[in-house]
């Protein structure tokens, strides 16, 4: 079922713009009033609100605390004038989810509305106390697999603190599942959170909680860590947590305590710690961007996951899984030779998430029972024997550029083609100097 989004924007062109690109995603509503927005909110109610603060009856920012009291969940973005930051802190601490100023860039916007959505996915946690997600195993089989098997079996014989390595789409969720799942502790919580999807503003409350009145219109609400107690906790992409977070962090670790977000009493709390991260940490350590006392904490026990292109023997296993488990009832399908043949050849520069997008949207654009993922693959330049052997980080270039010529340069649809979330391929564009 989509999202419902509404937006409470004057300007008809800009709202037909934002229209047009997000209606094949999401429900989306207008309102070019508070008046009509009020109407809108008294019939239905929506996962996100996109909120101008310059409308013609008045300011978006004083429609925030009747948004909350009507849904709670109803997450809101304030568009603002740039550089008018002023009514923009005011909208978060009234209960505002994030801002974003004009001129718009819809890149941001697209990420800043997926945060709102994962945000939406987390407070359900505390309904759902065991994981019930996509019944997926680890599946595979060489040395590579043995070994990463044999780390989480290791693991989950005690509480011990491990951190995850890898590139995005390697598997990192699902191993810290496994050693969830494998544990003594395996009938408690197991309560997962993206770092680098939350706004630096809400992240802490989110982790630790918050009590009523701690700001305006503020709801006592638990954190992770107190949702998680007996359980694990997973941090994913904790490489993106910013300083200031990361020396909370380690202190909360540490002392296995933490209050909540305008509280004065501490609670105690006894999890086990997952984290997650697709940076080299030593690099990112000796850059500055990671806290090397937060980094030896986590490094207790440390399962590093080889990209795809490094355990080829896994693809025709993942292959046949992911048909079996992507089928609908009723259907069958096949995998000629001569496509797992290519399939073998591609480099999978998003790793097993671009190789299980790969499997499912041949099955749904199949016209018969046979299956021809090769044809949803951008090949990069073939490299012949009087050609310069390029490096991977090279080839990963070449790549990327071709499928953002493929997309017309738009981000989102390249992110989404290459199974990588926007922040990694942002972070990837920066990399090689490409804009």
């Amino acid at each position: 079922m989509k999202s419902k989004i509404l937006i409470v924007e004057d300007e008809e062109n800009f709202v037909g713009s934002l229209q047009d690109f997000f209606e094949d995603r999401y429900l989306v509503k207008t309102a070019n009033s508070l008046r009509f927005a009020r109407s809108e909110l008294s019939q239905d109610s929506f996962d996100v609100i996109l909120l101008d603060n310059f409308l013609p009856d008045g300011k978006g920012i004083e429609l925030i605390p009747e948004i909350l009291r009507r849904s709670d969940r109803s997450k809101i973005i304030l568009i603002t004038a740039f550089p008018d930051f002023k009514d923009a802190t005011e909208a978060i601490r009234r209960g505002a989810f994030d801002y974003i100023p004009k001129p718009i860039d819809i890149d941001e916007l697209s990420l800043k509305i997926e945060r709102a959505l994962e945000f939406n996915r987390l407070q359900k946690i505390e309904q759902v106390r065991r994981y019930e997600e996509e019944k997926q195993h680890l599946v595979g089989g060489g040395e590579e697999f043995e070994r990463v098997n044999f780390l989480i079996n290791k693991a989950s014989q005690s509480k011990v603190t491990v951190l995850i390595t890898g590139e995005t789409g390697t598997g990192k969720g699902l191993v810290a599942r496994e050693i969830h799942l494998r544990s003594k502790e395996s009938n408690q919580p197991f309560v997962s959170v993206n770092c680098a999807t939350l706004p630096e503003n809400l992240i802490e409350s989110e982790l630790f909680g918050v009590e009523r009145g701690a700001f305006t219109d503020a709801r006592t609400r638990k954190g992770i860590f107190e949702i998680a107690d007996g359980g694990t906790i997973f941090l994913d992409e904790i490489g993106e947590m910013t300083p200031n977070l990361q020396v909370k962090l380690l202190s909360v670790l540490e002392e296995k305590r933490a209050k909540r977000l305008g509280g004065s009493a501490f609670y105690d709390f006894d999890v086990r710690v997952i984290a997650a991260t697709n940076l080299d940490p030593e690099e990112a350590v000796a850059q500055g961007k990671f806290r090397s006392d937060l980094f030896y904490r986590l490094n207790v026990f440390r399962i590093h996951l080889k990209p795809l292109r490094e355990r080829r023997q896994d693809i025709p296993i993942l292959c046949q899984y992911f048909i079996k488990a992507l089928t609908p009832a009723g259907k069958h399908y096949l995998l000629p030779e001569e496509e797992m043949n290519r399939l073998l050849e591609y480099e999978f520069p998003g790793n097993i998430r671009e190789l299980r997008n790969i499997i499912e949207r041949s099955i749904i654009l199949s016209e018969d029972s046979v299956l021809r993922p090769s044809r949803l693959i951008v090949q990069s330049s073939k490299i012949s024997s009087k050609s310069r052997v390029l490096s991977l980080s090279e080839l990963e270039k070449e790549h990327i550029l071709q499928v953002l010529e493929s997309t017309g340069g738009n981000l989102s649809r390249t992110a989404k083609l290459l199974g990588v979330s926007l922040s990694t391929l942002k972070r990837k564009l920066k990399l090689y100097g490409l804009r």
